[in-house]
């Protein structure tokens, strides 16, 4: 399904799951990714609950084209969906970059939001991140995203995936290749990240339950990164997933769904 957004470029989104619940869930994708790739993480909770997925601008199936966006643009991107789909409060599910979304939502529709979620998520960056992030957008310059992600992958994915692969990297590159080889688009999208400041005094607004979850292994983005998010929400909880890397929706999922159903199903986070 399609939405117009407020500067009339076209959002792609999807709504499964129990669509008579009374409770929802929407999922905000990471960099590279599109609704497809919740695809191990919604089976879990489909029984019970509305599940709202979408693809950003310059994402998957919605519009590629025009200038970049914000994360406060993003995210009331996602505020106009709930409104068109009359749903009045959610909880949202970021991953990495969606994390970064729901942060930003979080923050402008308070009223809207429910609990949160923050999967491999950060407030603030380093020497290190701005390294890596440098090599991703080199790649992208040099080689679009087929060398993009050759270079992605090893940070994103934890050793242990690569020797017991979900889905096959292969595959993985093969199902992604299509959806992203605008180039501009890609780099319309990490523009955000890297006009980001330091969000980590913005995030002590947030005051809905929080449940941050994190790889022991992520290359991409460390541990101390995500405590930081932690230290400075005052109503969440942290949990570090050993021996996980970046990619939660494709790493630890049973471990991952199991957290997040046990903390949906609780009336608020502790400390």
């Amino acid at each position: 399904m399609i939405l117009e957004t407020a500067d009339k470029r076209t959002l792609y989104y999807e709504v499964i799951g129990n669509t008579t619940s009374e409770t929802s869930i929407v999922f905000l994708n990471g960099l590279t990714q599109n609704t497809a790739s919740w695809g191990l993480v919604t089976p879990f909770f489909l029984k019970n609950y509305k599940l709202i997925l979408l693809d950003f601008v310059f994402q998957g199936q919605s519009s590629k084209d025009g200038e970049w966006k914000d994360f406060d643009s993003h995210a009331n991107d996602v505020a106009n969906l709930l409104h068109k789909l009359n749903i009045k409060k959610t909880i949202v599910c970021g991953l990495s970059y969606g994390s970064i979304v729901a942060q930003h939502f979080a923050i402008l529709y308070p009223a809207k939001t429910e609990k949160l979620i923050l999967l491999s998520t950060f407030a603030h960056k380093t020497p290190y991140y701005e390294a890596l992030e440098h090599s991703w957008w080199r790649a992208l310059e040099l080689g679009g995203y087929n060398l993009m992600l050759d270079v992605m992958l090893p940070s994103v994915l934890s050793e242990n995936y690569f020797s017991n692969p979900l889905i096959p990297i292969e595959a993985m590159k093969e199902s992604r290749k299509d959806l992203n080889q605008n180039k501009q688009a890609l780099f319309n999208l990490m523009r955000a990240t890297k006009e980001r400041s330091d969000y980590r005094q913005k995030i002590e607004q947030v005051k809905c339950p929080t449940l941050i979850i994190h790889g022991e292994k992520d290359l991409l983005l460390s541990v101390h990164l995500a405590n930081e998010v932690h230290l400075h929400i005052s109503n969440s909880k942290f949990i570090v997933l050993k021996n996980a890397g970046h990619t939660l929706n494709l790493e630890h999922v049973q471990e991952v769904c199991g957290l997040i159903t046990q903390f949906i199903e609780t009336n608020a986070a502790t400390r």
